[in-house]
């Protein structure tokens, strides 16, 4: 397509002369809608990334990467496994947890809530927990207690601070000679956590291990052990590894416990992506318009380029030439434009909000307060592939009506 006369032509074509300068215009403004709307397509993928990679940072920091539950009931001997784990290369640490269902109560108000019983000094080793309290201290689960770490958005709808009380209504009643009772605890609230994720933001209370062994009587026995690997995207892998052939055991690692919101993520992001590489493609078929009035101007001229030997493919070559300078032009400059914005969104978004002093994303109602981005390579690459292949099939049509032109008619009142 791109021999040095089809592309000599076509260049002169594009820079029309002054009196068709309208035409330069519309294909000016062809390249400025091709590169804005790859511009927003990069801008918003690295964002929508962001917030995919921040969102799976603060769900690892509160969950481990390995879950191991005994296959039937409690986990018995439960501090044997948690030794041959840690003597894994690839474990970093490894904490025991209690895992039930119950509700909270205070003042007539009813929550209901999952009861984590954690040892305090062996969970900093597979969870973030202990950076992320708001007040009070990890610490202060000590067994007999009875203390709660409860999180920020369940303190909020109990109206919780550190000191206060609340009953625990437990799943499990009690039965007494006169029927079935509802067994109750009075908790202390000794701590509140703010994780940036609902899901244990505002159904989440942690107890001490002890604490919850005897409530769920489980007497020595836990739910499950918490794994935490040196890389998260081994854990399918080393799980195998660790427990190949291990019937007592049921393994679950973090992409699992969390497909469904990782899954809605990676489509919410596809279609992002069809939808705004969809204003690309409007874009570049402004190509289409652009094109046919050169055709109509250039009339004659192609008139004469075939009179003087031309074939009618050479003309098609011409201007689907100059469709694809213009498109790869436009393509081009958004993708420069894009991944600059993209590399810079965050500064400049911090910049905009302390000009007009504003806060887009409030601390107060939206856990992740400030708009992340991540670029990848492969969005950039594939913005580019997918435009590109746009701006190159636009010009197909404009350019076989050049082909078809008839000298005698198009000279007929020149």
């Amino acid at each position: 397509m791109f021999t040095p006369l089809e592309t000599f032509i076509a260049w002169r074509y594009t820079r029309a002369p002054r009196r068709t300068q309208f035409i330069s215009l519309i294909s000016a403004i062809s390249i400025g809608g091709v590169a804005l709307g790859i511009i927003a397509l990069l801008t918003i993928l690295s964002i929508m990334n962001g917030f995919e990679a921040e969102m799976r940072e603060r769900l690892l920091g509160m969950s481990a990467h390995l879950e191991v539950k005994a296959r039937h009931g409690p986990l018995q001997h439960w501090e044997q496994v948690a030794r041959e784990l840690a003597a894994h290369a690839d474990v970093v640490g490894v904490a025991p947890f209690v895992d039930r269902q119950a509700m909270l109560t205070r003042y007539g108000e009813v929550q209901g809530a999952t009861v984590l019983g954690i040892d305090p000094n062996r969970e900093n080793l597979v969870s973030v927990l202990g950076a992320r309290m708001r007040q009070g201290s990890l610490a202060a689960l000590q067994p007999g207690r009875f203390g709660v770490v409860v999180g920020r958005g369940l303190a909020d709808s109990l109206r919780l601070t550190v000191g206060d009380d609340v009953t625990l209504i437990l799943a499990e009643p009690l039965r007494t000679a006169t029927g079935m009772l509802p067994r109750l605890k009075r908790c202390f609230v000794v701590g509140i956590f703010e994780a940036g994720v609902q899901e244990y933001d505002t159904a989440t209370i942690y107890l001490n291990l002890q604490d919850a062994q005897r409530l769920f009587r489980l007497t020595d026995g836990v739910d499950g052990l918490h794994v935490k690997l040196t890389d998260a995207f081994l854990a399918e892998a080393i799980g195998r590894e660790l427990f190949a052939g291990a019937a007592p055991y049921v393994v679950t690692d973090w992409t699992a416990q969390h497909a469904n919101l990782f899954r809605a993520l990676q489509t919410e992001k596809i279609v992002m992506f069809v939808i705004l590489l969809l204003s690309v493609a409007v874009a570049a078929f402004n190509l289409v318009s652009t094109l046919v009035m050169v055709v109509a101007e250039k009339s004659a001229q192609i008139a004469i380029l075939q009179t003087l030997g031309m074939t009618p493919r050479r003309v098609l070559r011409i201007f689907m030439t100059q469709g694809a300078l213009v498109g790869a032009t436009g393509v081009t400059l958004g993708t420069l434009g894009g991944v600059l914005l993209a590399r810079h969104v965050e500064a400049i978004i911090a910049w905009l909000e302390a000009t007009f002093r504003f806060k887009i994303l409030a601390p107060d109602v939206y856990y992740i307060s400030h708009i992340p981005a991540q670029l990848e390579v492969s969005d950039v690459a594939l913005t580019f592939v997918y435009s590109l292949a746009l701006c190159l099939v636009a010009p197909l049509y404009p350019a076989w009506l050049a082909s078809q032109t008839q000298p005698a008619e198009a000279l007929r009142y020149e």
